[in-house]
């Protein structure tokens, strides 16, 4: 293994304050980054170095190259035009180079005096009135010069360089940097971590930029691997605790009838494979009494519904109660409208019924309904956030299904897992003593597909059914780009769908006029679609402002066709469906994210005429559009296949947005990258159960080094 560099003598950190006076402004700001323990000094690796361990001649430096050299101050003067600033010239024998500074103190100006011999590094810039450097580093002539390249660090207002990286060479010193690794497991041709992190920080002038640029140098593998391990023995942990825990037993149904099997006989409609498949998993998971935690991922239209509906009538026949949350009350209110079609007639021989809670509803329906909730009366709850209000008491909830999972935060999950059966200590579910509780049943449902490699990391502790079959009937849906010039055949096609019969989604990505942003918006396309249709033809509007009233009774209007054209904003992105629909035209298709694109797609193609989607985009004046979004409109036009989409979508946007890390509470990974290193994370899902088993200490060690905290989420 090649020698680390030598990192400078470790220096003592800022001292503290003085008792009671509290943080000072350094430690503060270093809080903010996030740097707490010298391990985290340790890991907080530079985003870019400086090379200050050689001096070149000035003749010998290519204009945009960044080069260091040492001249001497030939002139030197603050000028007022175009405003103020520094202009010194200085030569090193070779050449001569201009040195301008708009921002400088009178330190400077005096450092910079004539006659004065200086280091100077910065980027050396060609010009009509010589070679030039702006606002270039600066330091006396003659001082050593350092034996590593010079680490830059990610940091914020008052906290500066030299002082972060004073901070970060004495944590890294401090630092325990002890094996975590069991003997033997270190992935093949990876340094030991001590020796990884002292090169990463201070690398030998020699190494080849580009393997530290793209994380392919060894030190950089051996850090990955480290992340990676850490991240599935924390998931490993998480399920493993799940497994001690206890869910009550929802089995086959008392002797006569069960509701499952009578809602299966009342589908106007045989389940595809993937859905007998999928409902399988679940009731076998559902009949044990160790806690189900299972991601129903599914394309669009794919049926998650009805499975969903069937482990809600699994958890009844067993005399439990279930609750479905959703994120937008649209949302929620396409599945009440099934659900209660599907089951209220079945229900309702039992005395039970389906009940609806929404912040939205008047004071007394909403008492109504958790009255309903509190009794028992209310066997399926369908609702939004409302679900989980401090007012609302479960009699024995068994099963929690999360429609839009990712749409979630962690409090919220827990939330609803916290209303679970036994917690309010009911003697007649002879579930467990009052306090003790059993944890629910956890249903987690995705309409966007999960890549392998997502799989394999982020939800390494649920267990993943897929539904690949789309119910027989479906139409495949035509995509088409086309340039916001070409909005009047956009609209000439619109009139064709309605003249068979048929209706069209318009969806804008603003609601009124916005100066910051040149976007049509959602009301003046509804009255300019109005005027070129005609007064026969009924045009809706629909957004997030408006009241809830007023959107169910948009929504109900269309749905019955009262309503041609819905002119909508990204509302109506997940839930609504209609038939009838045959054309989606998405404006400004260029400034959406792909997997909400997609969602936007799949509101059409859901009956058996041919639908198409139009994605409508605006060029810039060079007639193109960005490279971001010509990829996502790229990936459109090539594939309506959801998994195909969803890897696309990781590779523009990464775990982190993909996944929306900020709602999930997933930790992100700081330095591996899922899309080069499977070899990695294939080694560290081999060793982690191994690891666990074995060496538990190291296991716990590792995950506290590497995750800290953040570990905790992964309980939620």
């Amino acid at each position: 293994m090649p020698a680390a560099s030598k990192s400078p003598p470790a220096e003592k950190p800022v001292a503290a304050p003085a008792p009671g006076t509290g943080l000072s402004a350094v430690q503060r700001a270093l809080r903010k980054l996030g740097l707490l323990r010298d391990i985290d000094f340790a890991l907080y690796l530079p985003m870019r170095y400086e090379d200050e361990t050689r001096i070149v001649r000035l003749a010998d430096v290519r204009d945009g190259e960044m080069a260091q050299i040492e001249a001497v101050v030939t002139e030197s003067e603050v000028v007022f035009r175009p405003r103020r600033q520094l202009i010194v010239t200085v030569d090193d024998g070779s050449d001569t180079c201009q040195l301008r500074f708009f921002n400088f103190y009178p330190s400077q100006h005096k450092q910079l005096a004539v006659g004065a011999r200086v280091r100077v590094r910065g980027e050396v810039r060609g010009g009509f009135i010589g070679r030039q450097m702006m606002h270039p580093a600066v330091k006396a002539a003659g001082t050593q010069l350092p034996e590593a390249l010079t680490p830059v660090y990610s940091t914020i207002a008052g906290l500066a360089q030299p002082v972060l990286r004073r901070e970060v060479r004495s944590g890294l010193a401090r630092a325990v940097l002890d094996e975590t690794l069991p003997a033997g497991a270190a992935p093949p041709g990876a340094w030991d971590l001590r020796s990884a992190l002292s090169f990463l920080h201070y690398p030998a002038p020699d190494v080849s930029m580009a393997t530290l640029e793209d994380h392919s140098h060894p030190a950089w593998q051996r850090l990955k691997a480290d992340e990676l391990l850490a991240q599935q023995l924390s998931q490993l942990q998480a399920r493993r605790a799940r497994a001690a825990q206890q869910a009550p037993v929802l089995g086959a149904a008392p002797a006569g009838a069960s509701l499952h099997s009578e809602l299966l006989a009342a589908l106007p409609f045989a389940l595809t494979g993937a859905q007998q498949r999928v409902g399988d998993e679940i009731t076998r998971d559902l009949a044990r009494a160790l806690p189900m935690h299972r991601l129903l991922q599914g394309d669009v239209g794919s049926g998650k519904t009805v499975v969903a509906a069937l482990a809600a009538a699994r958890c009844i026949d067993a005399g439990h109660q279930c609750a479905l949350m959703a994120p937008t009350e649209i949302l929620a209110a396409q599945h009440f409208g099934k659900l209660v079609g599907w089951l209220d007639p079945l229900l309702a021989e039992r005395g039970l019924r389906v009940a609806w809670l929404t912040g939205s509803q008047k004071k007394k329906e909403r008492d109504q309904m958790s009255a309903a909730v509190e009794s028992g009366e209310a066997a399926l709850v369908i609702g939004t956030h409302a679900v989980i209000s401090e007012k609302v008491h479960f009699r024995r909830l068994a099963l929690a299904i999360i429609d839009e999972q990712h749409r979630f935060g962690v409090a919220q999950r827990l939330a609803l897992r916290g209303k679970a059966v036994g917690r309010n200590g009911d003697p007649e579910a002879g579930l467990g003593r009052p306090g003790a509780g059993l944890e629910p049943h956890l249903l987690m449902m995705s309409a966007t597909p999960i890549p392998r490699t997502l799989a394999m990391s982020y939800y390494a502790d649920l267990d993943v059914s897929t539904l690949d079959e789309l119910p027989p009937g479906r139409t495949p849906i035509v995509t088409k780009l086309v340039a916001e010039h070409r909005r009047d055949e956009v609209i000439d096609r619109i009139q064709a769908q309605l003249q068979q019969g048929r209706q069209v989604y318009w969806v804008c990505p603003l609601i009124e006029e916005s100066e910051a942003v040149d976007l049509r918006n959602a009301t003046e396309t509804r009255d300019e679609l109005a005027d070129a249709l005609g007064e026969q033809v009924g045009v809706g509007l629909l957004h997030s402002r408006m009241p809830t009233a007023e959107k169910q009774a948009v929504m109900e209007s269309f749905t019955a066709n009262r309503l041609q054209v819905l002119v909508s904003t990204t509302v109506i992105e997940v839930g609504v469906d209609v038939p009838n629909a045959s054309l989606m035209v998405i404006e400004h298709a260029e400034r959406f994210g792909l997997s909400q694109l997609h969602q936007l797609r799949g509101r059409v193609g859901r009956g058996a005429a041919a639908s198409a989607c139009v994605l409508l985009y605006a060029p810039n004046e060079g007639g193109r559009v960005g490279e971001t979004a010509r990829a996502r409109l790229k990936a459109m036009a090539e594939t309506a296949d959801g998994f195909e989409i969803a890897r696309r979508d990781l590779e523009i946007r990464g775990p982190g947005e993909f996944l929306g890390a900020r709602q999930s509470g997933a930790p992100l990974l700081r330095f591996a990258d899922l899309s080069t290193d499977l070899v990695l994370l294939d080694w560290a899902r081999e060793l982690a159960p191994r690891m666990l088993d074995r060496h538990p200490g190291l296991a716990a060690r590792h995950v506290d080094r590497w995750l800290g905290s953040k570990a905790e989420y992964l309980k939620a």
